[in-house]
């Protein structure tokens, strides 16, 4: 249980500085520049910021935990491809593995 607490508040408030980031920074703005995908940048954003609430919620809620850790995981294997798909180097591409492996991690713990 300790381990999914754990994983949970890092995966969440991870997210949640990214989505600050969004809104601070010029950076992850240019990115979606790059990759072409500057109409999705508010969704991903979004689903980003309600993916971090829903982890939290979910340490009280678990079906909340899984269903927000899978689709954290699933947002991070887009953002994956997106990478693989624009030539990025597997250093520039491991933080979104990371969280993809780490919200499927937490998708599993939470499965019971």
């Amino acid at each position: 249980m300790i381990v999914t607490i754990v994983c949970t508040l890092f995966s969440s408030i991870s997210f949640f500085i990214y989505v600050a980031m969004y809104f601070i920074s010029d950076n992850l703005h240019n990115d979606f520049k790059r990759f072409e995908l500057e109409q999705f940048a508010l969704l991903v954003i979004l689903l980003e910021f309600l993916g971090a609430a829903g982890l939290l919620i979910g340490l009280k809620y678990n079906p909340l935990l899984t269903i927000s850790s899978f689709g954290l995981a699933l947002l991070m294997l887009c953002g994956l491809l997106v990478r693989i798909k624009c030539g990025d180097s597997i250093w520039i591409s491991l933080p979104a593995l990371f969280y993809m492996l780490l919200n499927g991690y937490i998708c599993y713990l939470s499965r019971d």
